[in-house]
């Protein structure tokens, strides 16, 4: 069990509207805690050809389906307009990862550098020790090390301690994770019976949650603007023209507008602004990759090379592999080939349960 200040009961929840952040205050009522729930009010792109216009985290029904939520248990209900610092954390670096020629996350910066930093300075201005969030995920005290360990939750299709890996020890002495140790389905049951099914019809965004998927490429566009250049193969041929390296990810297929395809996008040269495809999928297999910068939710370095199990995207299986340090970076060595693993994405360290960390591919 992690060890809490059983004084002190009162604890700040982040709530969206969304049945998982709702179902976190009835799972934390009936533990005897006494939460005070908090939205984040959040920004979107300001554009005709953003479909979204709200962001869906924190949408006017939403926030209102919050605040009747709150008030149905009668739990007080605040908000913060947390707009500009949202912009500053997570919107600049997902525009300077592309920028830049790397795929972001928004999800893994958004966590430790804006949502749970957020919670937890409003927590300490109103003199409360914990915070919570209706993520699927576990935390333990490890007695032996006095540190707090990230594990993955009970309902495996939904964990999400990859999105979690950044968040160092600071935090986690301070978070709880109510959900961790039920199933989805568990969930809905809940919100059945404590009178909430309203929220089992309400539909989960996927997205980041700024611009909707769609209406990535002019958003680029806008932010990055447009560059011409030459779409070439292995062999230096040019097939066409492309608008914008920034426009295309490592491994990608849609978008890249060649006949006689498929065709993906298997790398670029940046002085020369050509971008190179290929029509052989195993080209882009990986055995091998490097990351840096990276964390280690315990805070130690690693000084000798262990086994562990990996991912580089969310929705991706776990794959063998070592961990290897080196000079600043860290090389992984995988059992079997992964497909395009993508500079700017996190591949995530796990062992068994536990998941260890993550960093940044270069």
């Amino acid at each position: 069990m992690i060890p809490r200040n059983k004084k002190d009961k009162k604890i700040v929840v982040g709530i969206s509207g969304g049945i998982d952040s709702s179902m976190a205050l009835i799972l934390l009522k009936k533990q005897g805690w006494h939460p005070i729930a908090v939205s984040l009010k959040l920004p979107i792109w300001q554009n005709k050809l953003n479909p979204l216009k709200e962001n869906p985290s924190s949408t006017k029904e939403s926030l209102k389906t919050a605040k009747d939520v709150c008030r149905k248990l009668n739990i007080p209900y605040y908000t913060i307009d947390a707009k500009k610092d949202f912009q500053k954390e997570v919107v600049n670096y997902f525009i300077s990862e592309w920028k830049n020629l790397r795929t972001p996350n928004p999800c893994v910066i958004c966590n430790p550098n804006f949502k749970f930093k957020q919670l937890l300075q409003w927590a300490k201005k109103h003199n409360i020790q914990h915070i919570a969030t209706g993520h699927y995920a576990q935390l333990r005290f490890n007695n032996k090390t006095k540190q707090f360990e990230l594990l993955k939750a009970k309902d495996k299709s939904k964990d999400q301690s990859y999105d979690l890996c950044l968040l160092p020890q600071k935090y986690l002495s301070h978070i709880i994770f109510p959900l961790g140790r039920y199933t989805k389905e568990k969930i809905y049951e809940i919100a059945r019976k404590e009178g909430f099914k309203i929220l089992t019809k309400k539909k989960e965004s996927q997205d980041f949650c700024y611009i909707a998927g769609q209406s990535l490429c002019p958003f680029l566009k806008e932010k990055i603007g447009e560059k011409e250049g030459l779409i070439l193969d292995f062999k230096k041929n040019i097939l066409s023209k492309h608008k914008g390296l920034h426009f295309f990810t490592l491994g990608q297929r849609k978008g890249i507008k060649l006949s006689n395809g498929p065709y993906f996008v298997a790398g670029w040269d940046k002085k020369k602004n050509a971008l190179f495809v290929t029509k052989n999928k195993k080209n882009l297999y990986k055995k091998e990759l490097f990351v840096f910068p990276y964390h280690f939710i315990s805070g130690k370095k690693l000084s000798k090379s262990i086994n562990i199990e990996v991912k580089t995207r969310y929705q991706q299986k776990l794959s063998q592999a070592r961990l290897i340090p080196e000079k600043r970076k860290l090389r992984i060595v995988l059992k079997k080939k992964i497909f395009a693993p993508c500079p700017g994405q996190f591949a995530v360290f796990y062992q068994k349960n536990k998941c260890l960390g993550g960093g940044k591919i270069i």
